[in-house]
Protein backbone atom coordinates (compact mmCIF):
# COMPACT_ATOMS: atom_id res chain seq x y z
CA UNK A 1 0.00 0.00 0.00
CA UNK A 2 1.33 3.37 -0.64
CA UNK A 3 0.97 6.17 1.48
CA UNK A 4 0.81 9.96 0.78
CA UNK A 5 -0.29 12.74 3.62
CA UNK A 6 -2.49 13.89 1.20
CA UNK A 7 -4.24 12.47 -1.88
CA UNK A 8 -6.62 14.67 -4.12
CA UNK A 9 -8.94 12.36 -6.44
CA UNK A 10 -9.29 13.88 -9.52
CA UNK A 11 -7.25 15.74 -12.06
CA UNK A 12 -9.15 18.33 -13.32
CA UNK A 13 -8.85 22.19 -12.74
CA UNK A 14 -10.32 21.96 -8.60
CA UNK A 15 -7.91 19.35 -8.12
CA UNK A 16 -4.60 20.68 -9.59
CA UNK A 17 -5.69 23.74 -7.85
CA UNK A 18 -5.81 22.68 -4.47
CA UNK A 19 -3.14 19.94 -4.87
CA UNK A 20 -0.70 23.01 -5.76
CA UNK A 21 -1.50 25.30 -3.21
CA UNK A 22 -1.54 22.75 -0.44
CA UNK A 23 2.19 21.92 -1.35
CA UNK A 24 3.22 25.31 -1.42
CA UNK A 25 2.33 25.78 1.82
CA UNK A 26 3.64 22.63 3.33
CA UNK A 27 6.79 21.45 0.88
CA UNK A 28 6.85 19.02 3.60
CA UNK A 29 3.81 16.69 3.09
CA UNK A 30 3.55 13.84 0.21
CA UNK A 31 0.74 15.10 -1.97
CA UNK A 32 -0.67 13.05 -4.82
CA UNK A 33 -3.14 13.29 -7.59
CA UNK A 34 -5.40 10.28 -8.68
CA UNK A 35 -6.63 11.17 -12.07
CA UNK A 36 -8.43 8.00 -14.20
CA UNK A 37 -7.66 9.56 -17.49
CA UNK A 38 -4.63 9.84 -19.32
CA UNK A 39 -4.06 13.09 -18.35
CA UNK A 40 -5.91 15.89 -16.65
CA UNK A 41 -7.16 19.18 -17.20
CA UNK A 42 -9.66 18.25 -19.94
CA UNK A 43 -12.03 20.63 -19.10
CA UNK A 44 -9.44 23.11 -18.84
CA UNK A 45 -8.19 22.09 -22.14
CA UNK A 46 -11.35 22.96 -24.62
CA UNK A 47 -12.79 25.53 -21.89
CA UNK A 48 -13.80 28.81 -23.82
CA UNK A 49 -13.08 26.91 -27.09
CA UNK A 50 -9.56 26.07 -26.36
CA UNK A 51 -8.97 29.47 -24.75
CA UNK A 52 -9.78 28.74 -21.29
CA UNK A 53 -12.21 30.76 -19.54
CA UNK A 54 -10.62 31.50 -16.35
CA UNK A 55 -12.71 33.72 -14.10
CA UNK A 56 -14.90 36.84 -14.60
CA UNK A 57 -14.78 40.39 -13.93
CA UNK A 58 -17.01 40.78 -11.41
CA UNK A 59 -14.99 41.77 -7.54
CA UNK A 60 -18.49 42.30 -5.69
CA UNK A 61 -18.90 38.86 -3.62
CA UNK A 62 -22.63 39.51 -3.48
CA UNK A 63 -22.75 39.96 -7.28
CA UNK A 64 -20.42 37.19 -8.09
CA UNK A 65 -22.83 34.90 -6.40
CA UNK A 66 -26.05 35.91 -8.49
CA UNK A 67 -24.71 33.63 -11.48
CA UNK A 68 -24.82 30.55 -8.91
CA UNK A 69 -27.86 29.01 -9.18
CA UNK A 70 -26.87 26.06 -6.68
CA UNK A 71 -24.48 27.64 -4.27
CA UNK A 72 -25.23 31.33 -4.36
CA UNK A 73 -25.91 31.64 -0.72
CA UNK A 74 -22.92 28.68 0.61
CA UNK A 75 -20.29 30.63 -1.71
CA UNK A 76 -20.73 34.23 -0.45
CA UNK A 77 -18.50 33.32 2.60
CA UNK A 78 -15.67 31.62 0.15
CA UNK A 79 -15.50 34.44 -1.96
CA UNK A 80 -15.16 36.70 0.86
CA UNK A 81 -11.84 34.86 1.25
CA UNK A 82 -10.49 34.03 -2.21
CA UNK A 83 -12.40 35.75 -4.74
CA UNK A 84 -11.45 36.94 -8.66
CA UNK A 85 -9.13 39.44 -7.76
CA UNK A 86 -7.27 36.55 -5.68
CA UNK A 87 -6.90 34.65 -8.93
CA UNK A 88 -5.64 37.48 -11.13
CA UNK A 89 -3.34 37.76 -8.59
CA UNK A 90 -2.20 34.52 -8.19
CA UNK A 91 -1.93 33.33 -11.77
CA UNK A 92 -0.01 36.92 -12.44
CA UNK A 93 2.49 35.86 -9.79
CA UNK A 94 3.16 32.51 -11.59
CA UNK A 95 3.82 34.78 -14.99
CA UNK A 96 0.53 34.33 -16.40
CA UNK A 97 -1.64 37.32 -17.38
CA UNK A 98 -5.46 37.42 -17.74
CA UNK A 99 -7.38 39.69 -20.21
CA UNK A 100 -10.61 40.80 -19.91
CA UNK A 101 -13.19 40.94 -22.43
CA UNK A 102 -16.09 43.63 -23.65
CA UNK A 103 -18.79 40.45 -21.78
CA UNK A 104 -16.22 40.49 -18.74
CA UNK A 105 -15.38 37.06 -19.39
CA UNK A 106 -11.27 36.44 -18.52
CA UNK A 107 -8.81 34.69 -20.92
CA UNK A 108 -5.36 34.38 -20.78
CA UNK A 109 -3.13 36.91 -22.75
CA UNK A 110 -1.97 34.11 -24.73
CA UNK A 111 -5.49 33.27 -25.75
CA UNK A 112 -4.53 29.24 -25.51
CA UNK A 113 -5.52 27.24 -22.35
CA UNK A 114 -2.34 25.20 -22.93
CA UNK A 115 -0.90 27.99 -21.23
CA UNK A 116 -2.98 27.76 -18.30
CA UNK A 117 -2.23 23.75 -18.13
CA UNK A 118 1.62 24.04 -18.37
CA UNK A 119 1.25 26.61 -15.51
CA UNK A 120 -0.03 24.21 -13.39
CA UNK A 121 2.02 21.11 -14.30
CA UNK A 122 5.48 23.69 -13.76
CA UNK A 123 3.95 24.06 -10.27
CA UNK A 124 3.17 20.65 -9.71
CA UNK A 125 6.30 19.40 -10.53
CA UNK A 126 7.97 22.55 -8.61
CA UNK A 127 6.34 21.60 -5.90
CA UNK A 128 6.90 17.74 -6.03
CA UNK A 129 3.12 17.09 -6.24
CA UNK A 130 2.88 13.28 -7.66
CA UNK A 131 0.32 13.30 -10.80
CA UNK A 132 -0.63 9.51 -10.91
CA UNK A 133 -2.41 8.95 -14.39
CA UNK A 134 -4.79 6.13 -15.43
CA UNK A 135 -5.69 5.58 -11.27
CA UNK A 136 -9.37 4.77 -10.88
CA UNK A 137 -10.24 4.87 -7.75
CA UNK A 138 -13.01 2.03 -6.83
CA UNK A 139 -13.13 2.03 -3.18
CA UNK A 140 -13.15 4.52 -0.49
CA UNK A 141 -13.07 3.91 3.50
CA UNK A 142 -11.54 4.54 6.54
CA UNK A 143 -9.42 2.35 8.89
CA UNK A 144 -7.88 3.30 11.72
CA UNK A 145 -7.93 6.77 11.18
CA UNK A 146 -6.61 6.69 7.70
CA UNK A 147 -8.67 6.74 4.19
CA UNK A 148 -7.72 3.75 2.14
CA UNK A 149 -8.52 3.57 -1.62
CA UNK A 150 -8.67 1.10 -3.84
CA UNK A 151 -7.53 1.54 -7.28
CA UNK A 152 -7.48 -0.23 -10.77
CA UNK A 153 -3.34 -0.30 -10.02
CA UNK A 154 -3.80 -0.76 -6.16
CA UNK A 155 -3.80 0.63 -2.89
CA UNK A 156 -3.25 3.65 -1.29
CA UNK A 157 -3.25 5.44 1.80
CA UNK A 158 -3.77 8.90 3.35
CA UNK A 159 -4.72 11.10 6.50
CA UNK A 160 -6.31 13.57 3.86
CA UNK A 161 -8.45 13.04 0.79
CA UNK A 162 -9.52 15.95 -1.51
CA UNK A 163 -12.60 14.85 -3.84
CA UNK A 164 -12.26 16.98 -6.86
CA UNK A 165 -14.15 14.48 -9.29
CA UNK A 166 -16.52 16.97 -11.08
CA UNK A 167 -19.79 15.36 -12.00
CA UNK A 168 -18.57 11.93 -11.92
CA UNK A 169 -21.13 9.45 -10.62
CA UNK A 170 -19.21 6.61 -9.77
CA UNK A 171 -17.73 8.74 -7.03
CA UNK A 172 -21.24 10.05 -6.05
CA UNK A 173 -22.05 6.31 -5.21
CA UNK A 174 -18.86 5.78 -3.45
CA UNK A 175 -20.02 8.87 -0.86
CA UNK A 176 -23.43 7.84 -0.54
CA UNK A 177 -22.25 4.85 0.92
CA UNK A 178 -20.33 7.11 2.94
CA UNK A 179 -23.44 8.30 4.34
CA UNK A 180 -23.53 11.34 1.93
CA UNK A 181 -26.55 12.94 0.29
CA UNK A 182 -26.14 13.33 -3.11
CA UNK A 183 -28.29 15.66 -5.13
CA UNK A 184 -28.85 13.68 -8.67
CA UNK A 185 -27.09 15.27 -11.19
CA UNK A 186 -29.44 16.95 -14.44
CA UNK A 187 -27.95 19.35 -17.43
CA UNK A 188 -27.50 22.90 -16.47
CA UNK A 189 -26.12 25.25 -19.38
CA UNK A 190 -27.80 23.54 -22.53
CA UNK A 191 -29.33 25.23 -25.62
CA UNK A 192 -33.48 25.32 -26.54
CA UNK A 193 -34.48 22.88 -29.59
CA UNK A 194 -37.25 24.54 -31.60
CA UNK A 195 -38.93 24.00 -34.81
CA UNK A 196 -41.11 27.45 -35.89
CA UNK A 197 -41.98 29.20 -39.19
CA UNK A 198 -40.67 32.39 -37.83
CA UNK A 199 -36.84 30.98 -37.22
CA UNK A 200 -36.81 28.44 -39.98
CA UNK A 201 -33.41 29.18 -42.33
CA UNK A 202 -31.90 31.99 -40.81
CA UNK A 203 -29.53 30.66 -38.16
CA UNK A 204 -26.68 33.05 -37.35
CA UNK A 205 -29.45 35.85 -36.73
CA UNK A 206 -28.19 37.59 -33.22
CA UNK A 207 -30.96 39.80 -31.09
CA UNK A 208 -28.68 41.79 -28.92
CA UNK A 209 -31.00 42.33 -25.63
CA UNK A 210 -33.95 40.27 -25.13
CA UNK A 211 -35.71 38.86 -22.66
CA UNK A 212 -37.00 35.14 -22.02
CA UNK A 213 -39.77 34.31 -19.72
CA UNK A 214 -40.08 30.38 -18.72
CA UNK A 215 -44.50 29.90 -19.33
CA UNK A 216 -45.80 28.88 -15.91
CA UNK A 217 -42.87 29.48 -13.43
CA UNK A 218 -42.19 33.73 -13.50
CA UNK A 219 -38.02 32.80 -14.24
CA UNK A 220 -37.32 35.44 -16.85
CA UNK A 221 -33.56 36.07 -18.40
CA UNK A 222 -31.61 38.48 -20.14
CA UNK A 223 -29.08 39.32 -22.89
CA UNK A 224 -28.33 38.44 -26.38
CA UNK A 225 -30.15 35.55 -28.11
CA UNK A 226 -28.90 33.29 -30.96
CA UNK A 227 -31.10 31.37 -33.60
CA UNK A 228 -29.51 28.30 -34.79
CA UNK A 229 -30.06 25.65 -36.80
CA UNK A 230 -31.91 23.76 -34.58
CA UNK A 231 -32.87 26.67 -32.26
CA UNK A 232 -32.25 29.03 -29.42
CA UNK A 233 -28.60 29.77 -27.57
CA UNK A 234 -26.76 32.13 -26.49
CA UNK A 235 -26.55 33.67 -22.96
CA UNK A 236 -30.14 34.54 -22.73
CA UNK A 237 -30.77 31.17 -23.05
CA UNK A 238 -27.96 29.41 -21.28
CA UNK A 239 -28.62 31.58 -18.20
CA UNK A 240 -32.59 30.35 -18.50
CA UNK A 241 -31.21 26.71 -18.86
CA UNK A 242 -29.17 26.84 -15.67
CA UNK A 243 -32.06 28.34 -12.88
CA UNK A 244 -34.34 26.31 -14.58
CA UNK A 245 -32.49 23.12 -14.84
CA UNK A 246 -34.43 21.29 -12.09
CA UNK A 247 -38.28 22.20 -13.71
CA UNK A 248 -37.01 21.66 -17.16
CA UNK A 249 -35.44 17.97 -16.37
CA UNK A 250 -39.31 17.78 -15.02
CA UNK A 251 -40.78 18.32 -17.90
CA UNK A 252 -38.37 16.29 -19.70
CA UNK A 253 -37.17 19.38 -21.78
CA UNK A 254 -40.59 19.94 -23.57
CA UNK A 255 -42.21 23.26 -22.30
CA UNK A 256 -42.72 27.01 -23.73
CA UNK A 257 -41.14 30.09 -23.65
CA UNK A 258 -42.35 33.90 -24.06
CA UNK A 259 -39.48 36.68 -25.53
CA UNK A 260 -39.53 39.92 -25.72
CA UNK A 261 -37.21 40.69 -28.44
CA UNK A 262 -37.42 44.52 -27.53
CA UNK A 263 -37.85 44.55 -23.84
CA UNK A 264 -40.17 47.01 -24.01
CA UNK A 265 -43.83 46.65 -22.72
CA UNK A 266 -46.41 45.78 -25.45
CA UNK A 267 -48.08 49.06 -25.21
CA UNK A 268 -45.21 51.27 -26.07
CA UNK A 269 -44.25 49.18 -28.62
CA UNK A 270 -47.69 49.68 -30.16
CA UNK A 271 -47.19 53.77 -29.61
CA UNK A 272 -43.92 53.30 -31.72
CA UNK A 273 -45.80 51.02 -34.10
CA UNK A 274 -48.19 53.56 -34.80
CA UNK A 275 -45.86 56.48 -35.05
CA UNK A 276 -44.13 54.22 -37.78
CA UNK A 277 -46.86 54.03 -39.71
CA UNK A 278 -47.01 57.85 -39.99
CA UNK A 279 -43.48 57.98 -40.38
CA UNK A 280 -43.29 55.55 -43.03
CA UNK A 281 -46.56 55.56 -44.28
CA UNK A 282 -45.01 54.22 -47.85
CA UNK A 283 -42.57 51.85 -47.08
CA UNK A 284 -43.05 48.71 -47.11
CA UNK A 285 -43.01 47.02 -43.32
CA UNK A 286 -41.63 43.76 -43.81
CA UNK A 287 -38.76 45.89 -45.92
CA UNK A 288 -38.08 48.04 -42.99
CA UNK A 289 -36.87 46.60 -39.76
CA UNK A 290 -36.78 49.12 -36.81
CA UNK A 291 -36.48 48.75 -32.97
CA UNK A 292 -32.67 47.22 -33.48
CA UNK A 293 -34.32 43.77 -35.02
CA UNK A 294 -32.03 42.26 -37.71
CA UNK A 295 -33.52 42.28 -41.11
CA UNK A 296 -34.61 38.59 -41.65
CA UNK A 297 -35.79 37.87 -38.50
CA UNK A 298 -38.39 41.43 -38.84
CA UNK A 299 -39.76 40.21 -41.66
CA UNK A 300 -40.14 36.86 -40.08
CA UNK A 301 -41.94 38.40 -37.16
CA UNK A 302 -44.23 40.55 -40.01
CA UNK A 303 -45.83 37.48 -41.77
CA UNK A 304 -45.99 36.06 -38.60
CA UNK A 305 -48.63 39.19 -37.84
CA UNK A 306 -50.25 38.39 -40.69
CA UNK A 307 -48.80 41.21 -42.85
CA UNK A 308 -48.20 40.51 -46.13
CA UNK A 309 -44.57 41.29 -48.20
CA UNK A 310 -46.33 44.04 -50.02
CA UNK A 311 -48.40 45.77 -47.39
CA UNK A 312 -46.58 49.16 -46.53
CA UNK A 313 -46.81 50.86 -43.42
CA UNK A 314 -49.65 53.38 -44.23
CA UNK A 315 -52.42 50.12 -44.84
CA UNK A 316 -51.46 48.61 -41.72
CA UNK A 317 -55.07 47.87 -39.64
CA UNK A 318 -55.47 48.18 -35.63
CA UNK A 319 -55.37 44.46 -35.65
CA UNK A 320 -52.07 44.34 -37.67
CA UNK A 321 -50.47 46.12 -35.37
CA UNK A 322 -51.54 44.42 -32.53
CA UNK A 323 -50.56 41.43 -33.90
CA UNK A 324 -46.59 42.73 -34.76
CA UNK A 325 -46.65 44.60 -31.28
CA UNK A 326 -46.99 40.74 -29.97
CA UNK A 327 -44.82 39.38 -32.00
CA UNK A 328 -42.24 41.50 -30.92
CA UNK A 329 -42.91 41.77 -27.44
CA UNK A 330 -44.16 38.33 -26.38
CA UNK A 331 -43.92 35.98 -28.88
CA UNK A 332 -44.69 32.55 -27.93
CA UNK A 333 -42.29 29.75 -28.67
CA UNK A 334 -42.71 25.52 -28.02
CA UNK A 335 -39.45 24.22 -27.01
CA UNK A 336 -39.40 20.59 -27.96
CA UNK A 337 -35.98 19.14 -26.15
CA UNK A 338 -32.31 20.44 -25.43
CA UNK A 339 -28.50 20.41 -27.14
CA UNK A 340 -25.40 20.33 -25.19
CA UNK A 341 -23.95 24.14 -25.51
CA UNK A 342 -20.44 23.50 -27.27
CA UNK A 343 -18.53 21.12 -25.70
CA UNK A 344 -18.95 22.55 -22.35
CA UNK A 345 -21.03 20.01 -20.46
CA UNK A 346 -22.29 21.44 -16.96
CA UNK A 347 -24.40 19.88 -14.14
CA UNK A 348 -26.30 20.70 -11.46
CA UNK A 349 -25.89 17.98 -8.64
CA UNK A 350 -24.02 16.14 -6.46
CA UNK A 351 -23.10 16.64 -2.92
CA UNK A 352 -25.69 18.25 -0.42
CA UNK A 353 -24.14 21.72 0.57
CA UNK A 354 -25.82 21.25 3.82
CA UNK A 355 -23.16 18.61 4.52
CA UNK A 356 -20.02 20.71 3.92
CA UNK A 357 -18.55 22.66 6.12
CA UNK A 358 -17.71 26.09 3.71
CA UNK A 359 -15.29 28.05 6.17
CA UNK A 360 -12.79 25.00 5.30
CA UNK A 361 -14.80 22.93 1.92
CA UNK A 362 -14.44 19.89 4.55
CA UNK A 363 -17.85 17.16 5.12
CA UNK A 364 -19.55 17.26 8.35
CA UNK A 365 -19.75 13.99 8.21
CA UNK A 366 -16.16 12.57 8.15
CA UNK A 367 -12.74 14.24 9.42
CA UNK A 368 -10.28 14.76 6.73
CA UNK A 369 -12.49 14.46 4.09
CA UNK A 370 -12.61 17.71 1.56
CA UNK A 371 -14.32 19.03 -1.79
CA UNK A 372 -13.62 20.80 -4.40
CA UNK A 373 -15.29 22.05 -7.69
CA UNK A 374 -18.25 20.46 -9.43
CA UNK A 375 -18.17 17.49 -7.22
CA UNK A 376 -20.35 19.65 -4.93
CA UNK A 377 -23.93 20.58 -5.90
CA UNK A 378 -22.98 24.17 -7.02
CA UNK A 379 -22.93 25.12 -10.70
CA UNK A 380 -22.95 28.67 -12.37
CA UNK A 381 -24.10 29.85 -15.66
CA UNK A 382 -21.02 30.22 -18.38
CA UNK A 383 -18.72 32.91 -18.59
CA UNK A 384 -15.84 31.58 -15.92
CA UNK A 385 -17.83 31.24 -12.83
CA UNK A 386 -17.42 27.21 -12.50
CA UNK A 387 -13.76 28.31 -12.57
CA UNK A 388 -13.50 30.25 -9.93
CA UNK A 389 -15.95 27.98 -7.93
CA UNK A 390 -13.37 25.03 -8.36
CA UNK A 391 -9.75 27.86 -7.41
CA UNK A 392 -12.45 29.31 -3.99
CA UNK A 393 -12.54 25.94 -2.93
CA UNK A 394 -9.15 24.62 -3.83
CA UNK A 395 -7.27 27.74 -1.98
CA UNK A 396 -9.48 27.05 0.88
CA UNK A 397 -9.46 23.59 1.23
CA UNK A 398 -5.47 24.12 1.39
CA UNK A 399 -5.61 26.53 3.81
CA UNK A 400 -7.50 25.31 5.94
CA UNK A 401 -5.79 21.34 6.44
CA UNK A 402 -2.88 22.23 7.98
Amino acid sequence: MKHYDVIIIGGGAAGFFTAINLAERHPQLKVAILERGKTGLQKVKISGGGRCNVTHAEFIPSELVRNYPRGEKELLGPFHQFMTGDTIAWFEARGVSLKIEDDGRMFPVSDSSQTIIDCFLAEAQKHQVDLLYNHSVKTLQKTDGLWEMKTNTGLFSSEKVVLATGSNPKIWNLLESLGHAVAQPVPSLFTFDVKDERIKDIPGVVVQDVEVTLCDSGLTSEGPLLITHVGFSAASILKLSAFAALELAKHNYQFEIEINFIKQPFENCQLQLKQFKQDLAKKQVSKSAQLDIPKRLWKKLVLAADISEETRWADLNKQQLEHLAAQLTKAFFKVTGKSTFKEEFVTAGGVDLKEINFKTFESKLHENLYFAGEIMNIDAVTGGFNFQNAWSGGYIAAKHMY
